[in-house]
């Protein structure tokens, strides 16, 4: 009996993120800070490069200190052990909810600026717009695709280690009584869906927000979703006809 306690308590200090998602959210990030610089008319704060070389900056000493959370959390054997790494997490997640927050910021003020052209005649042409439109609605998608992952279940590093932690989506394997799916954890690519879905239909589709924050997000997205498409993509459309 012992035993098997210590063999639950293993399992579950044990993150079920794995180091292909935080490789993937790395990727999200340089994805983000290229369309940045890729957008036709100019709908930055200050320079273009400003906000797309201050990301890429902050995602480097971001992507060393989780390798080493990863690597101490594999060989943690004492209660001091898993102490420091607990307090590293929590300086990580910070860390990666602040580059959450600056690109989603960055993307606001683009999505705003553009409107605003919209709105004084100051616009590009139609092509532009379409090819910006389309360019701040990926943004979006990746963006709370990172906001969805950092969140849920106290954030990727630490989903999994406790089951203290409150869902913030119901992903449909949660609700599945196969016992292949008794220890599934979702991956980046799984909130990358979540938001694309519902970037498209403004609502969620097969996974549930949960927490009042996963239904203030959705919301977000889906708001800014909705002006890109709707107001300057049938506006670029119009233009074009």
């Amino acid at each position: 009996m012992p035993a098997t306690d210590t063999t639950n308590q293993d399992h579950h200090r044990l993150p079920h993120t794995q180091a292909l998602d935080f490789w993937l959210a790395r990727c999200a990030i340089f994805v983000i800070a290229m369309l940045q610089l890729l957008l036709v008319n100019d709908f930055a704060l200050w320079s273009r490069w400003l906000a797309p070389a201050v990301e890429l900056l902050l995602l480097v000493p971001l992507s060393v200190a989780t390798a080493w959370a990863q690597n101490k959390a594999k060989h943690a054997s004492t209660e001091a052990h898993f102490h420091l790494i607990a307090h590293g997490r929590r300086l990580i997640r910070r860390a990666a909810l602040g580059l959450t927050i600056l690109v989603t910021l960055m993307n606001f003020v683009a999505l705003y600026f553009l409107i605003k052209a919209l709105m004084t005649g100051h616009a590009g042409s139609a092509q532009t717009l379409l090819v910006d439109a389309v360019n701040i609605w990926c943004t979006n998608i990746i963006a709370f695709a990172l906001w969805f992952w950092s969140i849920d279940r106290g954030g990727p590093a630490s989903r999994g280690v406790t089951t203290k932690q409150h869902p913030d989506f119901l992903f449909p394997q949660m609700s599945m009584t196969d016992p292949l799916y008794r220890s599934w954890s979702p991956g980046f690519v799984d909130y990358l869906f979540v938001a694309f879905t519902n970037a498209t239909a403004f609502s969620p589709t097969d996974t549930m927000p949960l927490s009042p924050r996963a239904k203030l997000l959705t919301m977000a997205e889906a708001a800014v979703s909705l002006l890109t498409l709707a107001l300057v993509a049938a506006r670029a459309v119009n233009i074009l006809a």
